[in-house]
């Protein structure tokens, strides 16, 4: 795949929690990280997610610091036995955006 991105994403070993904040109940998703940059990040979650949607979300950065932020979902593709998502970061303060 062509790389599209403006900024350059950094590899994250991390876990994500990602809660839909549209949605009525308060369900949790844990995701693995495989990118972040200052515009979004890249994960792979088992569970399907709707395009366009709104997550709120918790990362550890490699600083070991939780940042704490809001996704829109743009991007799904589906890789073997998961799906790769790409997201827009939508509401993250720019101080946390600086530690990336």
């Amino acid at each position: 795949m062509e790389e599209r991105r403006k900024s350059r994403g950094t590899d994250l070993q991390s876990r994500l929690l990602v809660k839909r904040i549209d949605s009525g109940k308060p369900e949790e998703v844990g995701v693995e990280v495989k990118n972040v940059s200052k515009k979004g990040m890249d994960f792979y979650c088992d569970e399907i997610l709707d395009i366009g949607a709104v997550y709120e979300a918790y990362f550890t950065i490699w600083t070991k610091e939780i940042i704490h932020a809001f996704i829109e979902i743009i991007r799904i593709e589906k890789v073997v036995d998961t799906y790769e998502y790409g997201g827009l970061f939508i509401g993250i303060p720019e101080i946390d955006l600086q530690k990336n």
